[in-house]
């Protein structure tokens, strides 16, 4: 393993044709800024991929991940990303957004674009490229 990677895992969340999405912070120091991506975070020390998952769902956006899959496993030179499917039982409304500019449900037709409107951003906002990578491999393995 290469020392300089860091291990993340992160949840695709589905409602019935669409998929919950964070509009990350636009802060130029961090990954994907000002980007649409998916909820997760870094994995601590000890933790395991899943445990992980379900500590950062929680922690992000106070959703208690129901019996959830393992996706896919997407290896670069900076981050390792271990990637998770479950539904999203909640409404929107019933989540609280802790970390990020903006959450939503974007469409399959939204994430082939490569972009989607941000209420609170007041405009249109790009895709991470690696989430956007992600999630068309999985619309295309999981057609709903």
């Amino acid at each position: 393993m290469n020392k300089q990677q860091v291990h993340v895992a992160i949840a695709i969340l589905y409602q019935e044709d669409k998929f919950l999405m964070q509009l990350r912070d636009n802060i130029p120091t961090i990954a994907a800024a000002g980007c649409w991506g998916l909820f997760g975070g870094h994995i601590e020390p000890g933790e395991t991929p899943d445990v992980a998952v379900k500590r950062e769902v929680l922690e992000e956006i106070g959703y208690i991940l129901p019996p959830f899959f393992e996706f896919g496993y997407y290896p670069d030179e900076k981050v390792v990303r271990h990637v998770f499917h479950a539904p999203l039982l909640l409404e929107l409304n019933q989540l609280v957004l802790n970390e990020g500019w903006d959450m939503g449900l974007l469409t399959p037709d939204n994430i082939r674009q490569g972009n989607c409107y941000s209420k609170n951003a007041g405009e249109v906002r790009p895709l991470g490229p690696m989430h956007q990578r992600i999630m068309l491999d999985f619309i295309e393995k999981n057609p709903l």
